[in-house]
């Protein structure tokens, strides 16, 4: 009996490892059999409610005002964001929260400090607050007019011998190139073109992540003909001066990042921004963004972008099987120890017994 069950255990066993490798074997060979799907809009709305229900606790969305309302310039669409998530929730902010968040507010809003704000951000974007960049730079920064003033700096730097800001560069070829529906991967022309002047303006306050910048530099260091660039005049000019397929995981990068902007509007988009480090991340933060629509920048706040991330994935058939598999394995092999184990005790006391 006890050789019965340990050759059933062996077979179980043998099984579990065998279908083990075979899932991990048609995962590797196929790519439809992903052990992730990205969520449908309902789950994501659903996965980060129930994310809610632990992580936006009156405590957490004290200590997250509190600290936005810290800050200089202050991050009003976050605020607000939280505010509106608490509201949401049924979250009461203590007296001296709520009083400390609505003199800041009447202090931001005057008329003064609005003009003198955005004095200093026409004059410095570094300056700039995420309320007032659209109202005083969007004129130049989210224009062709920005984009043609890039080129020409680092055209003129380049004759020059002077440094050229690659970051800058890069930004407003992917954004001169969409408006002249040179480059279309990833999107539409407008969509780049959007999404290449958000970029813009999050770079110049800081708010553009190490990731997206690194990918700017690769696609300058690769794709720019440096010697037919001071020449250019005209779109085929311009097209002759670039390598485009060195732009293409930034123009997919881009395009996320637009289709993040359209959801929730510019302003949290920027704020947004500083969670993109990828052609995924912009993808998968533009799903969770059109599920959630205005309510992505307070969940994004109280959950994080790890948990937020988390929320746009589902297991599929493929993982399942395999996780399936690896248990029973782990517990085919368990139950052979155990028996192994037992016969050899068994055995040691008959010895004991007859000696």
């Amino acid at each position: 009996m006890r050789r019965l069950v340990r050759r059933l255990l062996a077979l179980v066993l043998a099984a579990s490892v065998a279908l083990s490798l075979l899932t991990t074997a048609r995962i590797a060979l196929s790519p439809e059999l992903s052990p992730w799907r990205e969520a449908t809009a309902a789950e994501i709305v659903a996965a980060t409610d129930r994310m809610l229900l632990l992580g936006a606790t009156p405590a957490r969305i004290e200590t997250l005002i509190l600290a936005r309302l810290s800050e200089t310039p202050r991050n009003w669409p976050a605020l607000a964001a939280i505010r509106a998530l608490a509201d949401e929730r049924g979250i009461p902010l203590a007296p001296d929260t709520q009083a400390a968040y609505d003199a800041a507010l009447a202090t931001d809003e005057s008329l003064m400090k609005q003009a003198g704000d955005c004095a200093r951000c026409i004059w410095d974007i570094t300056q700039c607050s995420l309320s007032k960049v659209l109202i005083c730079r969007a004129p130049v920064d989210l224009t062709f007019v920005g984009d043609l003033a890039g080129v020409g700096r680092a055209a003129a730097n380049y004759m020059a011998g002077a440094d050229i800001d690659d970051i800058d560069l890069g930004l407003s070829l992917a954004g001169l190139a969409a408006t002249a529906t040179i480059l279309v991967s990833g999107g539409t022309s407008a969509t780049l073109k959007a999404g290449a002047g958000a970029a813009k303006v999050a770079r110049g306050m800081g708010r553009l992540s190490d990731g997206v910048t690194g990918m700017v530099r690769t696609a300058v260091k690769s794709g720019v003909k440096w010697d037919a660039l001071p020449s250019a005049r005209s779109a085929d000019d311009l097209y002759n001066a670039l390598r485009w397929e060195a732009f293409a995981p930034l123009a997919d990068t881009l395009g996320g990042i637009e289709r993040i902007r359209a959801a929730t509007g510019t302003t949290d988009a920027l704020h947004l921004l500083p969670l993109v480090d990828s052609a995924t991340d912009a993808r998968r933060l533009g799903n969770a963004a059109e599920a959630l629509g205005p309510r992505m920048v307070g969940r994004a706040e109280v959950l994080g972008k790890a948990r937020i991330m988390r929320a746009t994935l589902r297991a599929t058939g493929a993982a399942w099987a395999l996780v399936g598999g690896i248990i029973g394995m782990a517990l085919s092999g368990a139950m052979l120890l155990i028996h192994a184990l037992q016969s050899w005790a068994f055995r040691r006391l008959r010895r004991a017994a007859s000696g």
